[in-house]
């Protein structure tokens, strides 16, 4: 049961704030007011008019748009084509030709009616994930819908990225439309939302206003008083396990993304990496998992070299990697639950070797995992794509902190994560800190990285320009983030 006997209103010119953990039942939810599923029973009813959608197209016919958790947009079409899709202009009849130059134009007006900048003619693939949000409320916009539906839209966007989207709902609900916004982060709730509305295992378990305090709505999101602050004592760091020497890598244009960088990781702490997002911390985790071509230093995990070494090795030498885009690195989605728990151990003991897989170990592995990360499923044959975005990542986390680690890399580990879960996967984080485990991570949340860092190294345009305390000023890591040194002594490198 997704949604047991749900009711909302959403009122003209209102942002109404959908609250719940992962696998509460919101996208389904929204997936039924936009036609992609039929609900069992109940009604929906648009301006006191009752509707039945059977497919998208009746939903956007209605003035009901929507834009998805993981964008659906044509990586090779050009940002003209993937907005016309499904609603092309012809010319010549019905039987013409594709009018390009009409779409083309509708997506420059929509984008400056609505203060949305995007290029017409640029492929979505080269586009940063902040512009292909853009992309798809524009998109949204062309049908001329009255109520948006914005399914996690701020799980894959920088600090700034989202207060830009703010400012656009702001600007939208100023209009006259209204917004259903899905979230799991409550500081958002709390700037935008005019009312907020809170899931639970498929039920309304409360509403709330703005005002409500973030403990009080973290509480009606799980069932339980929730700690928002990171619960850890003083590292004791030890030996060096990772070290990065003069590393220099390039993006997938070509263009130098990590240009030098020196660092070290000691067994017992937790290094975290501050940035915004585009200042190379994606590729100098990828070059350290060989994910990368390096094209110069060294990186040592002790005394092992990873330069060259392909990624399967690396796991293998005792590195746990939590990939920043789990749909398209960290999970299999036609996989089973079971499957993708074992993806990096499946040939080897105690799960198979070279020739067979032990189906009962794999399946008795899953179960163990299920209930002890807590992830909601039917079962460990279900295809992690069918989960929640917080379920495959805890699908992920799973997997990759249960075997024995020398280093453990996490890449924005709660991104699309619910409070409730956040704390579980901090707390994880911590524990394998204290087990002796060295432990990098990478977020562009400034608060998970002083939450969980023993010492912040602050990236900016491929170089580690300070290394810091956790400690330091917020205001001073934001400068440092954003290139201005000032009086910060370069620190160690």
């Amino acid at each position: 049961m997704a949604n047991d006997h749900i009711d909302i209103t959403v009122e003209p010119g209102e942002v109404h704030a959908l609250l719940g953990e992962n696998g509460a039942g919101k996208s389904t939810l929204m997936n039924q007011l936009y036609g992609l599923l039929q609900p069992d029973e109940g009604q929906i009813v648009v301006n006191d008019e009752p509707r039945v959608f059977k497919s998208p197209r009746d939903a956007i016919s209605a003035g009901i748009g929507m834009v998805h958790q993981h964008f659906m947009l044509v990586p090779v079409f050009t940002v003209a084509e993937n907005i016309a899709l499904g609603a092309e202009e012809v010319r010549g009849g019905p039987l013409g030709w594709l009018d390009r130059r009409r779409s083309r134009q509708d997506v420059i007006e929509t984008s400056r009616k609505y203060g949305l900048p995007v290029d017409p003619d640029a492929l979505v693939e080269d586009l940063p994930v902040g512009a292909q949000q853009r992309v798809e409320i524009v998109k949204a916009l062309t049908r001329e819908v009255d109520l948006l539906i914005l399914d996690e839209p701020t799980a894959v966007l920088t600090p700034q990225e989202t207060e830009e989207l703010l400012a656009v709902m702001r600007s939208l609900t100023a209009m006259g439309k209204s917004i259903v916004f899905i979230t799991h982060k409550l500081k958002e709730v709390k700037a935008i939302a005019d009312r907020i509305t809170v899931v639970r295992r498929g039920k309304i378990v409360g509403t709330a206003s703005p005002d409500t305090s973030e403990d009080e709505l973290a509480a009606l999101m799980v069932g339980r008083a929730v700690s928002l602050e990171v619960q850890k004592t003083p590292a004791e760091p030890g030996r060096t396990v990772l070290k990065v020497t003069g590393l220099v890598a390039d993006d997938d244009r070509g263009i130098r993304a990590v240009d030098g960088v020196d660092l070290e990781v000691r067994a017992g702490e937790v290094l975290g990496i501050a940035g915004v997002q585009g200042n190379g911390q994606t590729e100098l985790v990828e070059a350290v998992m060989g994910l990368r071509e390096v094209r110069a230093g060294t990186i040592r995990l002790e005394d092992d070299d990873l330069v060259g070494m392909s990624t399967k090795k690396v796991l293998r030498s005792g590195v746990g990697y939590i990939p920043e885009d789990r749909s398209h690195d960290g999970v299999v989605k036609e996989f089973s639950v079971a499957e993708n728990l074992v993806l990096d151990m499946y040939d080897h003991a105690p799960y198979g070797n070279a020739f067979s897989i032990d189906l009962s170990r794999v399946g008795a592995n899953a179960q163990e995992r299920i209930e002890q990360f807590d992830i909601r499923c039917q079962s460990s044959s279900t295809p992690v794509g069918t989960l929640s975005g917080g379920n495959q990542q805890k699908v992920v986390v799973a997997r990759e902190m249960s075997r024995p680690l020398r280093l453990f890399i996490a890449s924005q580990p709660t991104r699309g994560v619910d409070v409730g879960s956040i704390e579980f996967i901090h707390s994880r984080i911590i524990h394998e800190r204290d087990q002796g485990t060295a432990v990098l991570v990478v977020s562009s949340e400034l608060d998970e990285v002083v939450g969980l860092a023993d010492r912040i190294a602050v990236m900016y345009r491929g170089r580690i320009l300070a290394i810091v305390s956790p400690d330091t000023p917020r205001e001073e890591i934001g400068l440092l983030m954003a290139g201005i040194t000032g009086d910060t002594p370069e620190g160690e490198k």
